[in-house]
């Protein structure tokens, strides 16, 4: 499927100068979502995956049926303050600042090995602080899986080391 059929750009939004990508029209579209799903739940099938992993709030988008898809659990990754039970926590930057990232201390069993999935790669900021908090918990980042890919900020490499998956990447 020709993914950047179905992905609206909107440019500058939400600022000038920005080319925002919106996965709405994507997942409106019952047969974008369903080959999304089932596109990236194939590539993580052969990989023996115990848990996927998703932070807020678009990774739950493409997360829990990518789990549903594959048999298997969905962790929510959020941000602090927003998760009822004890947590593990990790502070990231940003572009203009930081952030904090949360995730239950007993959601993954140490060894499991986890998949993230999220919406989009840009810069890794996000997933990286992701990944540091499975690691955290014991868990095992055995790929990282995206419906987009901004090649040009350079998120893969500051991923590196991880197996990492994209449907569709843009430039920019």
């Amino acid at each position: 499927m020709d993914y950047k059929d179905k992905i609206r750009v909107i440019d500058n939004f939400p600022k000038e100068g920005i080319s925002f990508k919106d996965i709405t029209t994507l997942i409106g579209d019952g047969e974008g979502l369903k080959a999304s799903i089932d596109e990236i739940a194939s590539y993580l099938k052969e990989k023996q995956i115990d848990v996927v992993v998703g932070p807020e709030a678009r990774g739950f988008i493409f997360g829990v049926p990518v789990a549903y898809a594959l048999g298997v659990g969905f962790v929510p990754v959020r941000k602090k303050g927003k998760l009822p039970y004890d947590t593990v926590a990790v502070e990231y930057e940003l572009e203009y600042g930081k952030d904090c990232l949360e995730i239950h201390k007993d959601a993954i069993k140490p060894g499991a090995r986890v998949a993230i999935v999220d919406d989009l790669l840009a810069t890794g900021g996000t997933i990286g602080a992701v990944a540091k908090l499975i690691e955290q918990v014991g868990g095992e980042v055995v790929s990282l899986a995206f419906a987009i890919e901004l090649t040009e900020l350079n998120g893969r490499e500051k991923l590196e080391g991880y197996d990492i998956t994209s449907l569709v990447q843009y430039d920019l």
